[in-house]
């Protein structure tokens, strides 16, 4: 390879920014749906099946793993969406984005936001999910979160070459600290990645004025 100022300047010029070591993350897609009733906008969400191994009667929104056959992150949140709430494609509309959450725990979230007709029948995969329910939108809108701090610390390898590093063992690791939100809405508590992503949608909106 000729390294030189040309050659670098083209490969960065018009390049987007990304995330270091994306791809190697375990990528997840959801989709945050809406639909109106009664002239009302409302959020749809699932309870999880019991049964499930991965966080069993938790509240979230459709969504899952983005598959290598899934052409990008937002048609895997559809495909999810389908799957699990036994809709059709035809019957979603994909309106667009909301920015990416990469997680403590090797994951990277593509949150994307759209609505359901309204005439949309519904046939939830029990082997997946118990129920799905609504909120008002305007719930979130009025309501903010409880949040409460998750504190992470390092614990490293036994092999971790403390020796290379700059005052050994007795280097001062930062404590990592994750924001937990809580949204409290009759008897459903919805927390976690779900409450993190509702937060940053309704900021989204306030910032717009739209409502």
């Amino acid at each position: 390879m000729d390294l030189n100022k040309e050659t670098i300047t083209n490969r960065f010029r018009n390049r987007k920014q990304g995330i270091i070591d994306e791809f190697s993350l375990r990528r997840y897609a959801v989709f945050l749906p809406i639909l109106e009733i009664e002239d009302t906008l409302h959020l749809l969400f699932e309870v999880r099946a019991k049964h499930m191994k991965r966080q069993p009667g938790e509240i979230c929104f459709p969504g899952g793993m983005v598959d290598s056959t899934d052409n990008s992150p937002s048609a895997a949140a559809i495909r999810e969406l389908c799957e699990e709430v036994g809709v059709d494609s035809q019957n979603v509309t994909l309106t667009g984005s909301l920015d990416r959450l990469v997680h403590p725990f090797n994951q990277v979230i593509y949150p994307y936001v759209g609505f359901l007709d309204n005439q949309t029948s519904m046939s939830p995969n029990k082997d997946e999910v118990d129920e799905l329910f609504t909120v008002p939108l305007s719930y979130f809108m009025d309501t903010p979160p409880k949040k409460h701090n998750v504190y992470l610390q390092v614990e490293t390898d036994s092999s971790f070459p403390y020796q290379h590093i700059p005052n050994g063992e007795r280097y001062q690791w930062k404590t990592g600290v994750m924001p937990e939100y809580f949204y409290y809405y009759k008897h459903y508590v919805i927390w976690g990645l779900t409450a993190r992503i509702i937060k940053h949608f309704t900021e989204e909106i306030q910032e717009t004025n739209i409502l």
